[in-house]
Protein backbone atom coordinates (compact mmCIF):
# COMPACT_ATOMS: atom_id res chain seq x y z
CA UNK A 1 0.00 0.00 0.00
CA UNK A 2 1.44 3.33 -1.18
CA UNK A 3 1.28 6.43 1.46
CA UNK A 4 0.56 9.50 -0.24
CA UNK A 5 2.96 12.40 1.27
CA UNK A 6 1.18 16.03 0.69
CA UNK A 7 3.08 19.35 1.73
CA UNK A 8 2.11 20.28 5.07
CA UNK A 9 -0.74 22.91 5.14
CA UNK A 10 1.45 25.95 6.35
CA UNK A 11 3.92 25.08 3.17
CA UNK A 12 0.78 25.00 0.44
CA UNK A 13 -0.44 27.72 -1.68
CA UNK A 14 -3.53 27.14 0.37
CA UNK A 15 -1.92 27.46 4.08
CA UNK A 16 -0.51 30.91 2.89
CA UNK A 17 -3.55 32.41 1.48
CA UNK A 18 -5.38 31.91 4.95
CA UNK A 19 -1.92 32.98 6.59
CA UNK A 20 -2.41 35.70 4.49
CA UNK A 21 -6.26 36.30 5.18
CA UNK A 22 -5.61 35.93 9.04
CA UNK A 23 -3.29 38.91 9.08
CA UNK A 24 -4.58 41.12 6.54
CA UNK A 25 -8.35 40.37 8.92
CA UNK A 26 -5.85 41.08 12.33
CA UNK A 27 -5.03 44.37 10.85
CA UNK A 28 -8.45 46.08 9.13
CA UNK A 29 -9.72 44.99 13.00
CA UNK A 30 -6.50 46.69 15.15
CA UNK A 31 -7.20 49.64 12.82
CA UNK A 32 -10.90 49.72 13.72
CA UNK A 33 -9.97 49.41 17.47
CA UNK A 34 -7.95 52.20 17.54
CA UNK A 35 -10.24 54.20 15.33
CA UNK A 36 -12.86 53.47 17.66
CA UNK A 37 -14.97 52.66 14.82
CA UNK A 38 -18.56 51.68 15.21
CA UNK A 39 -18.99 48.23 17.12
CA UNK A 40 -20.09 46.50 14.01
CA UNK A 41 -17.15 47.22 12.08
CA UNK A 42 -14.90 45.29 15.08
CA UNK A 43 -17.63 42.80 15.55
CA UNK A 44 -17.49 41.45 11.84
CA UNK A 45 -13.78 41.48 11.42
CA UNK A 46 -13.28 40.15 15.13
CA UNK A 47 -15.95 37.07 13.85
CA UNK A 48 -13.61 36.86 10.35
CA UNK A 49 -10.52 36.70 12.41
CA UNK A 50 -12.13 34.05 14.41
CA UNK A 51 -13.65 31.48 11.43
CA UNK A 52 -10.22 31.84 9.65
CA UNK A 53 -8.00 31.19 13.01
CA UNK A 54 -10.43 27.85 13.28
CA UNK A 55 -9.88 26.59 9.44
CA UNK A 56 -6.21 27.37 10.03
CA UNK A 57 -6.04 25.17 13.16
CA UNK A 58 -8.29 22.55 11.73
CA UNK A 59 -6.40 21.92 9.02
CA UNK A 60 -2.81 21.96 10.84
CA UNK A 61 -3.83 19.49 12.90
CA UNK A 62 -5.69 17.67 10.16
CA UNK A 63 -8.84 17.55 12.18
CA UNK A 64 -10.82 17.27 8.32
CA UNK A 65 -9.41 14.24 7.37
CA UNK A 66 -10.22 13.14 10.84
CA UNK A 67 -13.89 14.29 11.18
CA UNK A 68 -15.71 13.21 7.66
CA UNK A 69 -18.90 13.55 8.69
CA UNK A 70 -18.77 16.82 7.14
CA UNK A 71 -16.76 18.44 3.75
CA UNK A 72 -15.07 20.81 4.69
CA UNK A 73 -13.46 21.85 1.40
CA UNK A 74 -17.73 23.17 0.61
CA UNK A 75 -18.07 24.90 4.58
CA UNK A 76 -14.75 26.68 3.13
CA UNK A 77 -16.43 28.10 0.19
CA UNK A 78 -19.50 29.12 2.06
CA UNK A 79 -17.31 30.71 4.39
CA UNK A 80 -15.29 33.01 2.20
CA UNK A 81 -18.32 34.10 -0.01
CA UNK A 82 -20.15 35.26 2.92
CA UNK A 83 -16.97 36.65 4.48
CA UNK A 84 -16.18 38.47 0.80
CA UNK A 85 -19.96 39.81 0.94
CA UNK A 86 -19.97 41.64 4.16
CA UNK A 87 -16.14 42.47 3.81
CA UNK A 88 -17.08 44.47 0.56
CA UNK A 89 -20.10 46.08 1.83
CA UNK A 90 -17.69 46.84 5.27
CA UNK A 91 -14.94 48.43 3.63
CA UNK A 92 -17.60 50.61 1.29
CA UNK A 93 -18.96 52.14 4.78
CA UNK A 94 -15.87 52.40 6.17
CA UNK A 95 -14.56 54.70 3.17
CA UNK A 96 -17.30 56.12 2.11
CA UNK A 97 -17.75 59.06 5.09
CA UNK A 98 -15.14 61.21 5.59
CA UNK A 99 -13.42 59.36 8.93
CA UNK A 100 -10.39 59.44 10.79
CA UNK A 101 -7.12 57.90 9.26
CA UNK A 102 -7.06 54.68 10.68
CA UNK A 103 -11.03 54.03 9.83
CA UNK A 104 -9.48 54.42 6.14
CA UNK A 105 -6.59 51.77 6.82
CA UNK A 106 -9.12 49.40 8.29
CA UNK A 107 -11.77 49.60 5.35
CA UNK A 108 -8.64 49.10 2.82
CA UNK A 109 -7.28 46.27 4.73
CA UNK A 110 -10.51 44.81 4.51
CA UNK A 111 -10.65 45.23 0.96
CA UNK A 112 -7.41 43.62 0.81
CA UNK A 113 -9.36 40.66 2.94
CA UNK A 114 -12.17 40.47 0.30
CA UNK A 115 -9.55 40.30 -2.48
CA UNK A 116 -7.74 37.77 -0.62
CA UNK A 117 -11.48 35.47 -0.07
CA UNK A 118 -12.11 35.48 -3.18
CA UNK A 119 -8.89 34.12 -4.35
CA UNK A 120 -8.61 31.56 -1.58
CA UNK A 121 -12.61 30.39 -2.45
CA UNK A 122 -11.11 30.02 -6.27
CA UNK A 123 -8.17 27.36 -4.74
CA UNK A 124 -10.50 25.47 -2.66
CA UNK A 125 -13.15 25.50 -5.85
CA UNK A 126 -10.29 24.93 -8.34
CA UNK A 127 -9.23 21.29 -5.96
CA UNK A 128 -12.80 20.13 -6.51
CA UNK A 129 -13.27 20.82 -9.90
CA UNK A 130 -10.03 18.62 -10.35
CA UNK A 131 -11.19 16.00 -7.72
CA UNK A 132 -15.26 16.02 -8.09
CA UNK A 133 -15.20 12.20 -5.82
CA UNK A 134 -14.32 13.81 -3.26
CA UNK A 135 -11.18 15.88 -2.10
CA UNK A 136 -9.09 12.83 -0.49
CA UNK A 137 -10.58 10.30 -2.49
CA UNK A 138 -8.48 9.33 -5.60
CA UNK A 139 -10.40 7.16 -7.96
CA UNK A 140 -9.21 6.54 -11.70
CA UNK A 141 -11.84 8.07 -14.29
CA UNK A 142 -13.48 6.07 -16.87
CA UNK A 143 -13.37 7.17 -20.45
CA UNK A 144 -15.92 6.97 -22.61
CA UNK A 145 -15.51 4.01 -25.16
CA UNK A 146 -16.22 5.53 -29.30
CA UNK A 147 -18.70 2.87 -30.83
Amino acid sequence: MATQRSNPFCLSVKGHVKMLRLALSVASMTFFILAQAPEPYIVITGFEVTIILFFIILYLLRLDRVMKCLFWPLLDIINSVVATLFLIILSVLALLPETTLYTIFGGVFALLTAVICIADSALIYRKLLFNPSGPYQKKPVRGKEDT
